[in-house]
């Protein structure tokens, strides 16, 4: 099988050329290679707009319509919505229960967002929280990896913490080491006695050729169920059973890809181009863009590190292009229009496919809400079995 990848997105409407140059590119990517759950984060959304409930619904919408533009396959992964999912808000719950407070009120982005959001009020729980509630989306759903930039990685680094801490508090068995010995038992009279050799090793130095060892040698024997496997790994770990898996980091190449200006893209600054821009409207920005400031004049030769236009073409531009820019601003041998040109012309060509993939469903709106219906389901089955496990495992599965 296939390992499991998640990732999510809060839906703040039509996508913008950053998210798909930042995200939406290496989902329709990975979606070949694995398991992919990937979710509209509406309940996210409230954590910081949770006044702005008229245009949620439509915004949830329009977002999965660019995901399908941009090339997820419903047939390849499985598209849902966090809210239609309570199992998500149980684990969260059930979580909260034994978190430290203090691993929330440390998460990097915390203190930054509250400073960058002044005009809104986020003194609530909601947003205090909000790590734990995604650490619940990932967990939920055991999956393998979440795909990040490097500024994310904190938020996986916490989901597998709090899957650490959940699991040393109630994957301990009332009589785990009377049990595990049962298992060793299972094992021929030599592997028996090389594993616990290994096991003593890795328990007194900790070493990484010791825990390789007791490890292969569970895995080669046969006489072992897959619950008897988990049950000695733990045994050997001295932890306790693996109830909720612990997620990597998967680090994604990103483009990153600013705004208009320079700076992040962003609806709300008003220096995006939405991945379903009118040509006209493209064009029009574009040639609006800032240049090198020190580049009044036509013929004043110009510095493309100093463009913001020069990003783009990082990101659009093969490298004989890249070459003609840097030659030609350097000497004033082209004019500002002339650069950005090929921009124009490669997201335009870049967009053509994602307009005609949009049309079917802009104009068929049930289909978009069949297909986020059909993944929810699916999404229902993987979460309601991990939570018969979790609760099973907190003694209230009555």
């Amino acid at each position: 099988m296939k390992q499991r990848v998640l990732s999510g997105m809060r839906p703040t409407g039509a996508l913008h050329l950053g998210h798909y140059h930042g995200a939406l590119k290496n989902w329709v990517r990975l979606q070949a290679d694995f398991d992919c759950f990937y979710f509209v984060a509406d309940w996210h959304a409230l954590t910081t707009h949770y006044e702005d409930r008229e245009v949620i619904e439509k915004n949830v919408y329009d977002m999965v319509i660019d995901w399908i533009a941009a090339g997820l396959d419903p047939e390849q992964c499985t598209i849902f919505i966090q809210s239609r999912l309570p199992e998500h808000a149980e684990l969260f719950t059930l979580l909260a229960m034994g978190t430290p407070l203090a691993w929330l009120e440390r998460m990097p982005t915390y203190k930054d967002q509250m400073e960058k959001l002044k005009d809104r009020d986020l003194a609530t729980y909601g947003f205090l929280g909000y790590p734990l509630l995604q650490a619940a989306d990932i967990l939920i759903y055991k999956a393998a990896f979440v795909p990040v930039g490097e500024d994310q990685a904190p938020h996986v680094e916490i989901t597998r913490e709090v899957a650490r801490r959940f699991n040393h508090l109630y994957g301990r068995e009332a009589n785990a080491e009377a049990l595990a010995l049962a298992v060793v038992k299972k094992m021929s009279k030599a592997d028996g006695k090389a594993f616990a050799a290994a096991r003593k090793a890795f328990q007194e130095t900790g070493s990484d050729d010791s825990l390789a060892q007791a490890r292969a040698l569970i895995a080669a024997s046969g006489a072992l169920s897959e619950a008897d496997r988990e049950r000695l790994d733990a045994f050997l770990r001295g932890t306790g059973k693996t109830i909720l898996h612990e997620p990597a980091v998967l680090l994604t190449e990103v483009s990153k890809l600013p705004g208009l200006d320079g700076a992040k893209m962003s609806k709300s600054y008003g220096n995006a181009i939405a991945m379903r821009e009118e040509p006209a409207e493209v064009e029009r920005k574009i040639r609006r863009m800032p240049t090198d400031p020190q580049r009044v004049r036509r013929t004043d030769a110009g510095d493309p590190e100093r463009c913001p236009v020069w990003q783009f073409h990082q990101v659009y531009s093969d490298a004989e292009t890249k070459d003609w820019v840097v030659t030609g601003c350097k000497s004033a041998g082209i004019g500002c229009l002339e650069c950005k040109q090929p921009v124009i012309d490669a997201i335009l060509r870049e967009q053509q496919p994602w307009r005609e993939r949009a049309e079917a469903y802009l104009t068929n709106p049930k289909q978009v809400q069949w297909i986020v219906e059909v993944g929810t389901e699916r999404a229902r089955t993987v979460a309601r079995q991990t939570m018969r496990e979790v609760r099973d495992a907190m003694g209230i599965n009555y």
